[in-house]
């Protein structure tokens, strides 16, 4: 496939994106599918697509500054991909421009023209200006988010914190020794590299596929290891990971056990559970039970069974502001007041879930949020009306080079 096509699939894909309240993973995953893109175009269109999301305010600042007054939509939509080539992708000039004026239809395509030649004519220009611009505009951050980690972590951190957010993570797998792990040759191969105070994690220069295929190996963050080390499952114990999709988590608990004991993965019935069923089996996950259905419900299957557990972890849903550098849409879904709705969420799924606990039990509540009052926030609400609970461990992680952002809480 041509990289016109591929621009053109770009293109597509954020109008849908934009007109739609999906994800962008799964826009871009059905959109690249249906076209049966080969794996360079595939990462071609992915990284131009996140890349615009990722620069969305950035974009739209350098577009009012090339052009004055009103544009539509999906003229704007081409200024973003055109523009993101030319500063931000470092695309040669010339294929930037004509390929996206190729996309254009109608007499919009002499004004696109001259917007971009103009960008390209003042290049050195918007690039030495970057570094003057404040940190939540430079990254695009929205200013009620960054605003919050200035708040919590002061200027030096937030900015840096920011600058994290904005680059696309480096690829990362963890190899799992319950089928062997990667091999010498498999590290040789693809370049890897351990990363320092992560067991069993490498940053790769590329996916070693026949050991992901065959379950040696998972793609997968070092945060997501913080909950089940807090969590120290023993291979006698009874273990619940109560959101346990995509399996991730699920996994390190069962290598952390020897694949014994017992764990039961819940989830809600859908696509979520399908995955964690096949990635848990692709992992040779033997020790494991997964149950479908919202454990907030009174009659849910788990207090069905009347089990009580040695070890929960309840990895909630959150506003991911840890993982922007992965799920770049996610910034943009985020409302000045949406954080109280989701800790309102959390705590009743806290509180759905320490009955299943037994005495003497260890739980621990996690997230890949930043955000204090998800996390500490929501752990003090929990002391102040759980009195029987004590916060045991806590261990809160910011976007860095190796990893994503993260929270663990061990309450017991």
């Amino acid at each position: 496939m041509s990289d016109i096509n591929a621009r053109k699939l770009s293109l597509a894909i954020l109008r849908e994106w934009e007109e739609s309240s999906k994800f962008i993973d799964s826009v871009i995953e059905r959109k690249c599918q249906a076209t049966g893109l080969n794996g360079r175009d595939r990462a071609y269109v992915q990284n131009l697509t996140l890349g615009v999301i990722r620069n969305l305010s950035l974009l739209d600042d350098f577009v009012e500054k090339l052009r004055k007054g009103k544009i539509s939509s999906e003229t704007r939509r081409l200024l973003y991909l055109g523009i993101f080539q030319v500063l931000l992708m470092r695309t040669p000039d010339h294929a930037a421009v004509n390929e996206t004026v190729n996309l254009t239809k109608g007499k919009t395509r002499g004004l696109v023209n001259a917007i971009l030649r103009r960008c390209v004519r003042e290049k050195e220009v918007f690039l030495r200006d970057l570094d003057l611009l404040h940190p939540s505009d430079r990254f695009s951050i929205p200013d009620h988010i960054y605003s919050k980690w200035e708040n919590q972590f002061g200027e030096k951190t937030a900015a840096l914190i920011a600058a994290h957010s904005n680059k696309p993570a480096n690829v990362t797998v963890r190899s799992n020794p319950l089928l062997g792990g990667l091999t010498k040759k498999d590290l040789s191969e693809v370049n890897a590299t351990q990363i320092d105070g992560y067991e069993d994690f490498f940053e790769v220069q590329k996916l070693p596929l026949e050991a992901l295929n065959s379950g040696r190996c998972y793609a997968q963050d070092p945060s997501t290891s913080i909950a089940p080390c807090s969590l120290n499952p023993q291979s006698t114990d009874v273990v619940l990971d109560a959101c346990a999709s995509p399996g991730g988590k699920t996994a390190i608990i069962a290598a952390k056990m020897s694949n014994q004991g017992k764990i039961i993965a819940a989830d809600v019935d859908g696509p979520r559970s399908d995955r964690l069923n096949q990635n848990l089996e692709r992992l040779g996950i033997e020790n494991t039970e997964v149950i479908s259905g919202d454990l907030r419900d009174e009659e849910n299957k788990l207090k069905n069974k009347k089990l009580l557990f040695d070890k929960i972890l309840l990895d909630v849903p959150c506003s991911n502001s840890g993982v922007f550098r992965r799920r770049p849409d996610a910034k943009w879904r985020l409302l000045p007041n949406s954080t109280k709705d989701m800790t309102k969420l959390q705590l009743h799924l806290v509180n759905s879930i320490l009955p299943l606990l037994k005495k003497g039990g260890h739980l621990v509540y996690s997230t890949c949020s930043i955000d204090e009052e998800e996390n500490t926030g929501v752990i003090s609400t929990l002391l102040e009306t759980h009195n029987y609970l004590k916060k045991l461990d806590e261990v809160q992680l910011l976007p860095s080079e190796n990893n994503d952002g993260a929270y663990a809480a061990l309450l017991g």
